[in-house]
């Protein structure tokens, strides 16, 4: 049984180059003509998706052995909108930083959407939207940033190996270990390694 080339992750996770604007952050941010990035083309930069059910994560059968295959024995759950989050503004001017963890940082939307911005080979930002039944991983070392979309409302569930450590490093911290390891594995093939001298 074929299924065509219908990516099912596409409805709930969907890519775009973004533009220089400085408009509001939590507008698309689209280009002119519009570009749009696939999940295929994510992948080569490290970042993983699924599209899993949001309204079964208890008992997700997908979920649990994603879980077990990466090791993901952390979990808990983030509200970021104005009402539930401490400290709104400061924390959604903080998540909107450009920084790098160093293990990957894994998030599965199980209510609402937002935007998780991530760098590509040449250093351009790809906005990736996440919605309801979405889940990204972004590998340790990418330079990304996070903000709300105008619905201003995501329940994320959290994912971790062992104990979480959320630390974000601003950029540049190209010396970090996790950050060359991210230029090793996924940015030597393609613009010859331009993307690794951020402080230029």
């Amino acid at each position: 049984m074929t299924m065509g080339s219908a990516d099912k992750r596409e409805e709930v996770i969907q890519a775009w180059y973004m533009d220089d604007s400085d408009e509001d952050q939590r507008l698309p941010h689209h280009r002119e003509p519009k570009e749009y990035v696939s999940l295929d083309k994510l992948a080569e930069l490290g970042v993983l998706s699924w599209r899993l059910d949001a309204d079964n994560y208890e008992n997700d059968e997908e979920l649990k052995k994603i879980r077990e295959e990466r090791g993901y024995s952390y979990m808990d759950f983030c509200e970021v909108c104005p009402e539930k989050l401490p400290n709104y503004e400061e924390k959604i001017k903080n998540f909107f930083e450009e920084h790098i963890h160093t293990d990957e940082e894994i998030r599965y939307c199980v209510a609402g959407s937002g935007y998780f911005d991530v760098r590509d080979h040449n250093d351009k930002w790809i906005r990736v939207w996440v919605k309801k039944g979405g889940m990204i991983v972004l590998p340790a070392g990418i330079y990304h940033r996070f903000t709300l979309d105008t619905d201003n409302y995501i329940k994320a569930m959290r994912l971790f190996v062992g104990d979480p450590i959320w630390t974000p490093y601003n950029r540049p911290h190209d010396h970090l270990p996790a950050r060359k390891e991210y230029i090793k594995n996924f940015l030597r093939e393609e613009g010859g390694g331009q993307a690794v001298d951020a402080a230029a």
